[in-house]
């Protein structure tokens, strides 16, 4: 099944620059794409645009559902937004407050809620860690806590900006161990070559608000052309596949 799907999309900012344009691209149900490219060149308001956040011009489908304001509260339960900055995610003065507010939200009480919470800060490995401050976690520990809070809306398209931003070495790797458990479909957008080498099934490379390549993720970092353009780096992944 088609998890997700962009049809013609463009977006032109007050500005008049064109941010997207012309914007085709689809990805499978349990595919995970990465989307890379130089700064600037519209990945995270392409991010922005699969959950309505930026309206857009064209069409764009969530497992078949169009992305338009009588869609919306349907298209947020079933799309998992990672900001780049977890304090942007991480607001509550303990991380069972955070995870649990977006069930909450919708309903979910008491002995449900606090299933909810509890298994999905397993998949994250930080089980325990309900009453701990947000703002006296590790870089690492905050981003796998941000990932929890959309895994306890049990969303099926999981949208991660940046996931790598600020961490170092050993936290890239225990991340990269956390998404690799995650069966879910899911869209990432950054700078990190080896990262997205390691998970990405597809890529999508974005220059000056236009996808310029797609295809599976070997083809793509090893194009000799994309590399010097770019700047990719071919070499293999020190995490391995």
């Amino acid at each position: 099944m088609r998890a997700f799907e962009a049809k013609n999309l463009s977006y032109q900012y007050p500005d008049g620059k064109m941010a997207l344009e012309n914007i085709n691209i689809s990805v499978e149900e349990n595919e995970v794409l990465g989307i890379v490219g130089p700064a600037g060149a519209g990945k995270t308001t392409l991010l922005l645009s699969i959950n309505g956040t930026i309206a857009s011009n064209g069409d764009i489908l969530v497992f078949g559902n169009k992305v338009e304001k009588k869609n919306y509260e349907m298209i947020r339960k079933t799309v998992g937004f990672v900001f780049q900055n977890p304090d942007d995610q991480l607001f509550s003065s303990t991380i069972y407050e955070d995870v649990a507010f977006g069930p909450a939200n919708y309903g979910v009480k008491k002995e449900g809620l606090k299933l909810l919470v509890a298994q999905a800060l397993k998949k994250v490995s930080l089980e325990g860690f309900e009453q701990r401050s947000p703002h006296h976690l590790s870089a690492g520990e905050k981003k796998k806590a941000s990932i929890a809070t959309v895994l306890s809306m049990n969303c099926e398209l999981l949208v991660l900006d940046e996931p790598t931003s600020n961490l170092d070495p050993i936290s890239r790797k225990h991340l990269l161990e956390v998404l690799k458990t995650i069966k879910k479909t899911m869209i990432l957008a950054g700078h990190d070559i080896p990262f997205f080498s390691s998970i990405c099934d597809k890529i999508a490379v974005m220059d000056k608000g236009k996808i310029v390549a797609f295809g599976k993720t070997t083809e793509i970092f090893s194009s000799t052309e994309l590399a010097k353009k770019y700047g990719f780096e071919c070499s293999p992944c020190p995490f391995g596949k």
